[in-house]
């Protein structure tokens, strides 16, 4: 290929949202393609005429002039916005060298042992767009089925740590909670962090989007207000305030996380050591120095015994020990779930009939949410061990906590839309009389998840019965919500094939 038939690539913004994951376009009749014997989802290395700056992406070949012209070269959103350069600046395409971590990948696929090093070039390829998702997905099924040693998923939490920014909020005591998930309903971030930052702890409240679940705190935070906040702002908010609810993708912390995040998601991968150093990477990136580690155990739940409980446990009082974090694991009762809402709209529901001190509001996610705030209150040192029960209640019952989250919501940006549930219903009703013994943590997600939850913030499924309750033959066990026709008709047709609900005469 001569540097002339290079030149003559022009740079093209092709408006295709490939999320996290750099693409490139050419026509089949473009010079190029054929000279350099290139190959759909080959990886190609893009340079701009006269610029240090490059890109690397995953080749897809076109044969509409519309999208790319055969003497141009198209990038998806992510990849054209990396270069930061006009249309039309001519750019030279070449094959791209395989990054130097993917040996280390391979030899986790065969099952051995990496070091720190690995998983530190790894992680450093990962956030340079060296890899593509398929090359992604391969690594995270390498360490879900092969395993990892508790050293390499403390390697990994180092790497990912690094990945990004990290802050410093120049305080002794700067508190975080997480809950490794699960459980649907179980929005009790949003009430355990103004409890805290009321009573004046810093709490810098982070949260990943949802992987496995119809929602998570960001996603349900984000019908009140807005949670992508760069860095200063963040730290604005959390000086002002003490507490925040923010989404950690923007503010680039541990951004490999929230990359590695993108293949989870539709591959439903959260294996134990991914789950530890995500988690525990997020939290040292965003500067916590104490952190309560919620882990609901249940037949549906993620962890359905007490000794994979213990494990997990163990395997983060490691991790948190040798990178600084004081944690304190709690094991919380994961048989249903928390609350009646599932679903972004109808968890901020719940959130907010508990921060009013509502009569209607839903006494499980009231109760969790003060147990985990007491045990939070409890790391600062004025506070005696057993009082912090107490106080997390007197500060809820007094109102302070709903100030606060007012505050907070307003210092974030107060959300002018107004999210309405889905405009699709139906209830789901007990097919003969009986005692509910049993509610299926992951078929409510599952159904939640295909009514369009979390993409779908007013998508769900709002509980009317919980365990324990009786009901009637034909009574409303609970009801589905969505927007759009496929996703009501999907949702709908996986309730009637398994409700989720075991009653007994």
């Amino acid at each position: 290929m001569t540097e002339e038939i290079k030149t003559h690539l022009q740079l093209r913004r092709v408006a295709i949202d490939t999320y996290k994951e750099n693409v490139a376009y050419l026509h089949r009749d473009c010079l190029v393609y054929r000279s350099e014997g290139f190959q759909a989802l080959s990886k190609v290395e893009i340079q701009p005429a006269g610029d240090g700056v490059s890109v690397l992406a995953t080749l897809n070949v076109v044969e509409d002039a519309e999208i790319t012209a055969p003497g141009q070269i198209g990038l998806s959103l992510q990849a054209f916005e990396q270069l930061g350069l006009p249309e039309g600046t001519p750019a030279t395409v070449g094959h791209a060298k395989p990054p130097e971590s993917l040996h280390a990948v391979h030899r986790k696929i065969a099952g051995q042992r990496l070091d720190f090093e690995d998983y530190v070039d790894i992680t450093h390829d990962i956030v340079a767009n060296r890899y593509a998702k398929i090359e992604m997905a391969a690594f995270l099924v390498a360490c879900s089925e092969t395993g990892m040693e508790r050293e390499e998923v403390l390697y990994l939490t180092r790497a990912m740590a690094a990945s990004g920014e990290r802050l410093n909020w120049h305080e002794t005591l700067v508190a975080d909670k997480h809950c490794i998930g699960g459980i649907p309903g179980n929005r009790t971030s949003m009430l355990v962090v103004p409890i805290v930052a009321a009573h004046g702890m810093v709490i810098p409240k982070t949260s990943s989007r949802a992987i496995t679940s119809p929602a998570g705190t960001a996603d349900t935070m984000e019908v009140l207000a807005e949670v992508e906040l760069p860095l200063d702002r963040l730290d604005e908010i959390v000086r002002a305030e003490r507490g925040c609810l923010a989404w950690g993708g923007t503010a680039r912390l541990a951004p490999v996380d929230d990359i590695l995040i993108s293949v989870e998601r539709p591959l439903s991968i959260d294996s134990p050591g991914q789950l530890v150093a995500s988690i525990l990477a997020k939290k040292l990136a965003a500067g916590a120095t104490h952190l309560l580690v919620d882990i609901p155990m249940g037949p549906t739940a993620k962890v359905r015994s007490q000794a994979g409980a213990m494990r997990l446990r163990k395997l983060f009082e490691f991790v948190g020990d040798r990178v600084g974090l004081q944690i304190d694991v709690i094991i919380t009762d994961g048989h249903q779930p928390i609350g009646r809402g599932i679903g972004p709209v109808l968890e901020t529901r719940d959130v907010m009939q508990v921060l009013q001190n509502d009569p209607n509001q839903p006494r499980d996610l009231r109760e969790k949410a003060l147990q985990l705030a007491s045990r939070i209150l409890e790391f600062d040192p004025d506070v005696r061990g057993g009082q912090g029960y107490v106080l997390a209640r007197d500060i809820l019952d007094s109102g302070r906590a709903m100030d606060k989250m007012n505050a907070i919501i307003d210092a974030q940006g107060r959300n002018e839309h107004t999210y309405a549930l889905g405009r699709l219903s139906r209830t789901v009703n007990a097919g003969h009389a009986g005692r509910i013994n049993a509610i299926d943590n992951e078929r409510m997600a599952h159904i939640a998840r295909l009514a369009g939850a979390p993409m779908d913030k007013g998508a769900g499924v709002d509980l009317y019965k919980k365990v324990g309750d009786s009901v009637d033959k034909g009574e409303a066990l609970y009801a589905i919500y969505a927007e759009f026709d496929a996703d009501f008709g999907f949702a709908c047709d996986a309730a009637t094939a398994d409700s989720g609900f075991t009653l007994a005469p």
